[in-house]
Order: C-alpha cells, then structure tokens, then sequence
C-alpha cells in the first residue's frame, strides 16, 4: 500500500516517509479556490501558492512585483479549497531577504492570514538567518535551489543553473545546509539531472524537482502550464497534459455565436 493511497492529510512527515519509501511526490500550483479544489480533488500530495501568480495571474514579466498582501489573498482562496494536500506559501521578494526579522513577521502572516501549512524560499546559506528565525515559530520551511526567479536581475537570464563545477559544488553544498538548518523539503529548479539526482541522494529531505530531471523525489509544475492555457511558455521541462487555451478558446467563441444567433438562450433555458 502506497503511502499517497493511505493517508488522509499530507503533513511533512508524510512526505519524509515518501522519501524513504522511495514513493514520488507530486506537487502543483494553485492560487484560488476553484482550481485548488479540483487539483486536491484529484490527490495532489503538495499544492504551493507560488509567487508564479505575478505571471500567471497578474500579467507581470517576473515574479519580483507580487506583494506578501496578495501572496495572502491567494493563499487563503486556496485553503478554503483544499481537505488534503499539503499548502505550501513562496515568501515573495523583499519579504525576507537580508532582513530575518522581517522574514519571520512575513511567515508568521502567511500563516495566521491564510491557514497555510508551511512557507517556501529562495537561497541558500545567504538565507540562513531567515530560515532559523522562522522554525523557531513551529514554522516550516521548504528551501528552493538552482534557477531561483527573484534573482533573476542578478542572473541576468533563466537559463540552466549549475553546469559549471563551482556553482554545482555550491548547489550541493547549500542543500546540504538547507538540511542541516531545519528545512523540510528543498525544489531545485532548472539543473542538470545528474546533479539533481546527486543532491537528492546525498540529503535525507524530500527534494522536489523542476526542470531537474526525473531522479528527485517529486516534481513540481505551473498548473497553468500543464494546462496548455499558456502556449507562450514552452521549456523543455515542460509536458503539457491539455490544450486549455484552445479548447476554452472554441467554448468562448461558441458561447458568442449562440448569443448572436439568439439560439441562447434556448425554451429550457429561460424561467
């Protein structure tokens, strides 16, 4: 019996038996509550409010402008939704970076605003402080390596992260201290796989990959993406399940032909 088959609510320990069990972890995006319900619905073992909802859902070209007010706007609208899964926050920038004061009062609101189950950030040692400061409110954090968006500005790209020695040395290195300072998973995004796959053998932590091939204990996608409803974002990670943005397209246009026809509504669609 699988560990995702019996359990009723996905904590974190749940997700460090799935690690040991050698059971895959399979995680999303979710940012309100009708999506979040049919994604918990379906048995999703990890839904994360990422600061991905400045794209997909605010318009904007990165994810740096997103506030922690609408990062607890989402995250509340998912909680209503979801029984199951496990909800996981991405603190947005400026929010805890080089200031762990700040990043503690900015989780300690994620969770007392939303309901929300744990945070996510980005870095490694340079997040140290903040990382500590937040566990030691009962607080989980999940760490996030590799291609992390709101440096983007410092890395001037998104292309592949790590595929030099130094940088790799370093990945493997801040994971292994992302472990040691309490985190309970780490997603790595954007890396060779040989590299993913190493990191998440040489650490105890559920790792959960993005871009980072299939030797990680999970993946995690854009629901958006998968959905094919953003034909514009096309990496090589990505396994688009449906073509949503055709499909809604056709329902849409349909929807305006009836109305100009006057075929809707319809005898039995009128009181």
């Amino acid at each position: 019996m699988s560990v995702h088959k019996e359990i009723k609510k996905v904590t974190t320990n749940v997700l460090q038996e799935m690690k040991k069990r050698g059971e895959k972890i399979a995680m999303l995006t979710a940012y309100d509550f009708t999506m979040a319900r049919i994604i918990d619905s379906a048995g999703i073992d990890v839904i994360l409010i990422g600061d991905s909802a400045s794209n997909v859902m605010a318009g904007h070209e990165t994810t740096l402008p997103i506030t922690l007010d609408q990062m607890i706007y989402h995250a509340s609208s998912v909680v209503r939704a979801v029984n199951r899964a496990l909800v996981v926050v991405d603190l947005p920038f400026g929010s805890y970076q080089g200031n762990s004061k700040e990043a503690l009062k900015s989780a300690i609101r994620i969770m007392k605003e939303s309901g929300a189950h744990a945070v996510k950030l980005e870095g490694g040692r340079e997040v140290k402080e903040s990382i500590e400061r937040i566990l030691t409110a009962g607080i989980p954090v999940m760490g996030h390596l590799g291609l992390t968006p709101q440096s983007i500005y410092k890395f001037g790209t998104y292309n592949v992260r790590a595929k030099e020695d130094d940088e790799a040395d370093r990945l493997i290195n801040d994971a292994k201290l992302l472990e040691t300072y309490g985190c309970f998973a780490i997603v790595l995004e954007k890396i060779p796989a040989a590299l993913a796959t190493k990191v998440s053998q040489s650490i105890s932590i559920p790792v959960i990959g993005i871009g980072a091939g299939g030797g990680t204990d999970g993946q995690v996608l854009v629901t958006h993406d998968m959905l094919g409803m953003n034909l514009e974002f096309s990496p090589r990670f990505l396994r688009r399940y449906l073509n949503l943005y055709e499909s809604m397209g056709n329902a849409f246009k349909q929807y305006i032909s009836d109305v100009k026809s006057k075929d809707f509504p319809n005898d039995k669609e009128q009181y």
